[in-house]
């Protein structure tokens, strides 16, 4: 039998303590692809869609692609950007008929008038095509998965990994567990357990750490016959909301009993390992001082700077490391990126060997991060901020940083950009006539997923704490919504 299954793609980590609201613009500014268009880009890449795709050819599935769209972490998306983004996928179902949909979503997608956007997206589907048609989604690992996405979405298959790389491979996991849910095999549903902490203490790192024996006893539990799928979900801590946190999810049939016992020994140990912290945060003056004695015949020091990551809504526009590298004299460096349009704008009507006055960054909130930088820069390179990526998380998909400009200010190499985005592959450096391996220091907007593309050519990696919106002091930030009490701002036991 021949199925017709509708494929969708929609990702937003929503930041809710940004100050920019997220609307269509930005999700125009990172990609929003109909159709053909969406397959033509993503369709043979490291994607879900690509993972969907791989499964519809395998079964003969009739296949209609609607839209692939992400905006860059950010705060809450607009209402009207949110129906803008829906309407295709509603539209879509009010015309054809299917037999299963299959949704790449993320899961801590948040609106300004709804908590859960993922859960108001599945619940205008299930008011169309009711409760018997098989939904199955895949998640990012920092989904906030709340009730009523489980609810509503029979089949869930979160990412294994972080960095994530895995991302086709769970397209196709997802997509056959639909394949046997249309044809009668299986009736699958997900259970879920909770911590009351705002994320797993080391983010869901799946390189070293807790999370490799978790994953490994997932992998194992899913060799049962009536287990489908086993997600663990590390939580976003930015996302101010009341089902916020870890998750571990089970996708299966048969003796739910046990495989809520299962899920819970997972949800045990990763709140019974709360304290066990992999990442040393040094702050900006701890991290300059090792960038300026640095010995780079092992490869280039790599500084991840955690806090200001754009790829979890910070502003990427904090200057307090890049002012302390300056001021600890740190010669062959390179810092990526700077977010500030004006900037760019200004060094439009320069000529490249020319010095500019300017002052750089800092310009959002200066109380996270630091206030802006007042340089001498000499003009390198101009740029459309177009690259391709050709590591392991974005090999061969195209991203823009927008308007572009390559300064040099004493020893450090500077990229400013207009459109935030955090840095996960060496592209984001070559494109723009930087080297990163020969440099002594490469300094990055990141948390974890650089490690997926520098990592080989890093002589050492250290990671450090700004003070920008991303910061891992959650004490700072004016959470209102979270459920109290809750790991790590009070402390309590269960």
């Amino acid at each position: 039998m021949t199925f017709n299954v509708m494929t969708a793609e929609i990702s937003h980590e929503t930041n809710s303590f940004s100050l920019h609201k997220t609307g269509k613009r930005a999700f125009m500014a990172r990609y929003a692809l109909m159709g053909d268009a969406a397959v033509a880009e993503r369709g043979a890449e490291n994607t879900t869609l690509a993972g969907f795709l791989d499964i519809g050819r395998a079964h003969d599935w009739q296949v209609t692609h609607v839209i692939s769209a992400a905006a860059g972490p950010s705060g809450k998306i607009r209402r009207k950007a949110f129906d803008w983004l829906c309407e295709p996928i509603l539209s879509n179902i009010e015309n054809h008929q299917y037999d299963g949909l299959l949704l790449g979503l993320h899961g801590a997608m948040g609106l300004d008038f709804c908590e859960d956007g993922e859960g108001e997206l599945l619940r205008r589907i299930r008011s169309l095509v009711g409760n018997k048609m098989p939904i199955a989604i895949t998640l990012d690992p920092h989904a906030n998965v709340g009730k009523q996405i489980c609810e509503l979405a029979d089949i869930i298959v979160s990412y294994k990994t972080y960095p994530h790389i895995d991302m086709r491979d769970i397209g196709q996991q997802a997509g056959e567990i639909l394949q046997r849910t249309m044809a009668g095999e299986i009736k699958p549903r997900t259970i879920r357990v909770s911590r009351l902490m705002l994320e797993e203490i080391n983010g869901g790192r799946t390189d070293i750490g807790p999370m490799i024996e978790r994953i490994a006893a997932a992998q194992n539990y899913e060799e049962q016959a009536d287990v489908f799928a086993v997600s663990i979900n590390a939580g976003f801590a930015s996302a101010d909301v009341r089902e916020v946190g870890p998750t571990v999810l089970v996708t299966g049939q048969g003796d739910f009993a046990t495989h809520t016992a299962f899920a819970e020994t997972i949800a045990d140990d990763i709140w019974n390992r709360r304290f066990e912290v992999l990442n040393d945060y040094l702050d900006v003056t701890e991290a300059a001082a090792i960038a300026a004695a640095y010995d780079s015949d092992k490869g280039p020091l790599v500084i991840a700077d955690y806090a200001d990551n754009p790829g979890a809504g910070g502003y990427g526009d904090s200057t307090d490391l890049l002012r302390e590298l300056l001021n600890a004299g740190v010669t062959n460096g390179c810092f990526a990126p700077i977010v500030d349009g004006d900037v760019v704008q200004t060094l439009q009507a320069a000529v490249v060997g020319e010095y500019v006055q300017i002052e750089l960054g800092g310009k959002t909130d200066p109380d996270f991060g630091g206030g802006p930088l007042a340089v001498e820069a000499e003009l390198l390179f101009l740029s459309d901020g177009h690259f391709i990526g050709d590591g392991p998380m974005i090999h061969g998909l195209r991203g823009s940083f927008g308007p572009s400009a390559v300064i040099r200010v004493g020893g450090i190499e500077i990229l400013v950009v207009t459109i935030p985005g955090q840095i996960l592959d060496l592209q984001q450096f070559k494109a723009f006539d930087i080297d990163p391996q020969h440099k002594k220091v490469i300094a990055l907007k990141s948390m974890q997923h650089f490690r997926a593309a520098f990592e080989p050519i890093a002589g050492q990696i250290i990671i450090c704490d700004s003070g920008a919106l991303c910061t891992p002091r959650y004490d700072r930030l004016p959470y209102r919504n979270v459920p109290r009490p809750i790991f790590p701002l009070d402390q309590f036991e269960i």
